[in-house]
């Protein structure tokens, strides 16, 4: 599957302005799948393991972990965890290429730094309850038939959302490349919130959540519909999702990665 960055051109993939081009069309796809998977019920049964029986499997997952498995086992046979910038949130299913392997062009440096687990977490546990309008209301029996869409667009969000935050390794790499020597120095010493003051531009990032705003606010009502009609997303809590989970957990992925920079390099 393609990556989400151009890599034919190494030079230019680690360019700024094309990692923040990408960026902000990973951006797009974030919020049109938050607003897809709102248009259900929270379902909290849906992630509770072992709360819905499993036909024919023996496993204890949570449906809708047991959803994302299944998707990533079929994905992982066409290619898609061959991209740089995807990570399985179930490692234990990846399966054989049916497709031919792609060689991807050397971009960034060996690292094994990845936050499914966490992402998963919090996207359960914090970024549903503020998105899911139902949230507080004893489930409705009826809302089992949303079982099924609403775990599926659990995986669009949560795939779109670790492209998103492990995508920080591109921009870690860039700005380690154009200021090698202050980087070098830092990582040596380990000065984790060196790094992460080096990393952090608060500029950028107030554009970022003043952009996504605005974009949840154009995206989030039918253009047919009144100014007093309720919206299809929680504006707030799309902001709110970058601002505490998908920045925080980006600056990790960049500074965790840069820790490891050195590593079999001239400067370890």
């Amino acid at each position: 599957m393609d990556a989400a960055i151009d890599l034919s051109d190494p030079g230019r993939a680690l360019s700024l302005p094309h990692i923040r081009y990408q960026l902000i069309r990973l951006e797009d796809t974030v919020l049109f799948h938050m607003i897809e998977r709102a248009q259900f019920p929270l379902n909290s049964t849906i992630y509770k393991p072992g709360a819905i029986p499993i036909a024919g499997s023996s496993s204890d997952l949570s449906f809708m972990d047991w959803v994302l498995r299944s998707q990533e086992e079929v994905q992982s046979k066409i290619r898609r965890y061959q991209s740089p910038d995807e990570y399985p949130f179930f490692p234990d299913a990846m399966s054989e290429l049916v497709l031919p392997p792609l060689k991807y062009p050397k971009v960034l440096w060996e690292n094994d730094v990845c936050v499914t687990d966490e992402l998963k977490r919090r996207y359960v546990d914090d970024v549903l309850p503020g998105v899911c309008a139902d949230v507080g209301r004893e489930e409705r029996p009826e809302a089992q038939e949303n079982y099924g869409s609403a775990a599926t667009a659990d995986v669009s969000c949560l795939q779109s959302l670790s492209r998103r935050i492990h995508f920080g390794k591109f921009v870690a790499e860039s700005k380690f490349v154009k200021e090698e020597e202050r980087f070098v120095r830092l990582i040596k010493a380990e000065d984790r919130k060196g790094i992460d003051e080096g990393i952090t531009d608060l500029k950028v990032e107030k554009k970022v959540l003043e952009r996504l705003r605005l974009k949840a606010e154009m995206y989030g009502v039918d253009s047919n519909m009144d100014a007093e009609a309720p919206r299809k997303i929680n504006v707030d809590a799309v902001v709110a999702m970058y601002k505490d989970h998908v920045i925080p957990l980006t600056k990790i992925v960049e500074v965790e990665y840069l820790m490891q920079r050195l590593k079999g390099t001239k400067w370890e």
